[in-house]
């Protein structure tokens, strides 16, 4: 979960974006690096990417190369990242939604496939809140 929680945006990585999708070209890149395993899905699959990936024309590619996971795991995954700025800081998940619409614009890809993600995205930040104690989901 932390090599998926630091690795989630090498996508984006000027040398290594080559579709513009960049939980593919960061999955791609994970998986060339000799991880093919559950480190390259979690990374492709990050942040309920299938919504994006189906927008971009891209689900029946991500679909062929990597397995899709439902876990803890996958589920503390977007919750990072859900709950975590560009810049590192500490955000709400309405917060990080708001965000994510500032920077992208309501029209953009990536605000439509947070608009078709959103119940996909609750539900994982949700449940990662209910499995933590009750003193520090008290605080998220």
């Amino acid at each position: 979960m932390v090599a998926a929680a630091y690795l989630h945006d090498v996508g984006y990585a000027p040398g290594l974006a080559v579709t513009g999708f960049h939980p593919l070209d960061g999955g791609r890149w994970v998986r060339d690096q000799g991880r093919s395993g559950r480190l390259a899905c979690l990374v492709a699959y990050h942040s309920c990417a299938t919504f994006e990936a189906e927008i971009r024309g891209f689900l029946d590619v991500l679909i062929s190369e990597f397995k899709p996971e439902e876990s803890v795991t996958y589920d503390a995954l977007v919750f990072c990242d859900m709950a975590t700025g560009p810049d590192g800081r500490a955000l709400s998940f309405d917060e990080r939604v708001a965000d994510i619409y500032a920077r992208y614009g309501h029209g953009h890809e990536v605000s439509r496939a947070r608009d078709s993600a959103y119940s996909c995205l609750a539900g994982c930040h949700k449940r990662t809140v209910s499995r933590l104690p009750g003193d520090v989901a008290e605080g998220v």
